[in-house]
C-alpha cells in the first residue's frame, strides 16, 4: 500500500536545498499531488490537466486568466486545463498543495452549483 497521508511539514522539508519550486509527494492513477512554494515570482505557465489547489499556509493573490482574488490558508482553487494562472505577492510563508488529475486536455465542465463566496 502506498502512504495515504502527507504531512506540510515534511512536504516542504523536500523542497529545502533543491533548485525547484515544487516537490512531486504521491501519485495514484491519474491523480498528482506535489507541494508548490514559489520564490520571488511564480514562473508557471498552464497545465496541460486539470488543477486544484489548497492553499498551505501564507497568503496569496492568485490570478486566473482575466480574473484575480486574494487567498489564505484553507482556500481552494480550481485551474482548467491549459488555462493561463499565477500567484503573486504571496507571503514569506506562502506555499499550497497542488493536485494535477485527468486526462491530458482537461475534463469536460459541467456545472452542478455554483458558489460565489
Amino acid at each position: 500500500m502506498t502512504n495515504f497521508k502527507l504531512n506540510l511539514s515534511a512536504a516542504l522539508s523536500n523542497l529545502s536545498g533543491q533548485p525547484q519550486e515544487f516537490a512531486k509527494l504521491f501519485q495514484h492513477g491519474t491523480l498528482e499531488v506535489e507541494i508548490y512554494k514559489p520564490k520571488d515570482i511564480d514562473k508557471q505557465t498552464p497545465h496541460d490537466r486539470g488543477e486544484i489547489y489548497i492553499i498551505a499556509s501564507g497568503t496569496s493573490n492568485f490570478h486566473l486568466a482575466d480574473q484575480e482574488t486574494t487567498v489564505a490558508t484553507g482556500d481552494f482553487l480550481f485551474v482548467p486545463a491549459h488555462q493561463d494562472h499565477r500567484f503573486t505577492s504571496f507571503s514569506k510563508d506562502f506555499s499550497t498543495w497542488v493536485f494535477f488529475y485527468g486526462p491530458l486536455g482537461g475534463e469536460k465542465s459541467q456545472m452542478i452549483n455554483h458558489l460565489s463566496i
